[in-house]
């Protein structure tokens, strides 16, 4: 399974746009925001606190978005449309592990993105990190988990990589409304609002451990039920060839 991982992560690498976008994404637009003078500026808009304050747990959608919905539906579907997944069956290796482990490196790659954010965000601009942060532990892990299990969802049920990209992309889209990415979310109707606080990757629950909240219970189980749902799902209609 290590050897799997390593090697799984070391074709992550070879991808510059992939690890580009994952992993260094989040933080760039970070320091585009915060290069407006009006944007770190106390708004009342946001409780007195400046945008960038407010917008951080957006950009942590973002990292989890592209993820589990861009890179793993896409990299899965590849695999069995090229052969791999049967190749791999025919070694005593299940074809399995080698989905659990596009997981692990989605949460390597997740880690990486999220403490690149964090270090620019205390560094740079002064914001405070999670005050809660086993809340906010709980929240990224299940929302990683939830969107990887939806990505893989896609891919068992795509027939080519070319539908996986689309059907990913449009759920993908969704997320990032939701999430606050496209339009900021106070901007949203109040329906909008709890409706993307409630959807993976739970930006309510990310937002409510950053700023010094236990994320809800609800929202937490939510993201876990999604995870467990569409990931059964994915397992048991998941085709090798």
């Amino acid at each position: 399974m290590i050897r799997i991982v390593r090697t799984e992560w070391a074709l992550f690498l070879r991808e510059p746009g992939m690890v580009a976008f994952a992993v260094f994404f989040p933080t760039a637009l970070l320091l585009v925001l915060g290069a407006v003078p009006a944007l770190r500026t106390p708004d009342p808009n946001f409780g007195d606190q400046r945008f960038i304050d407010a917008y951080v747990s957006t950009l942590v959608v973002i990292a989890l978005a592209f993820l589990g919905l861009n890179r793993l539906p896409a990299t899965v579907a590849t695999y069995r449309e090229k052969g791999v997944l049967r190749r791999f069956s025919t070694t005593p290796v299940h074809p399995a592990r080698l989905l659990v482990a596009q997981v692990v490196v989605n949460l390597i790659a997740g880690v990486l993105s999220i403490g690149l954010l964090m270090v620019v965000c205390k560094a740079v601009f002064d914001i405070d990190l999670p005050h809660h942060p086993l809340g906010f532990a709980a929240a990224f892990l299940l929302g990683l988990l939830s969107l990887s299990a939806l990505g893989l969802l896609i891919a068992a049920w795509a027939p080519t990589a070319r539908s996986a990209g689309g059907w990913a992309t449009a759920v993908f889209m969704l997320v990032m409304f939701f999430g606050g990415a496209y339009l900021p979310r106070f901007l949203m109707p109040d329906f909008l609002v709890r409706v993307g606080e409630h959807l993976p990757p739970g930006v309510g629950a990310l937002q409510e451990a950053w700023l010094g909240a236990a994320p809800s219970p609800v929202h937490l189980g939510i993201l876990a039920v999604t995870a467990l749902a569409a990931g059964t799902v994915a397992a048991k209609s998941f085709r090798w060839e």
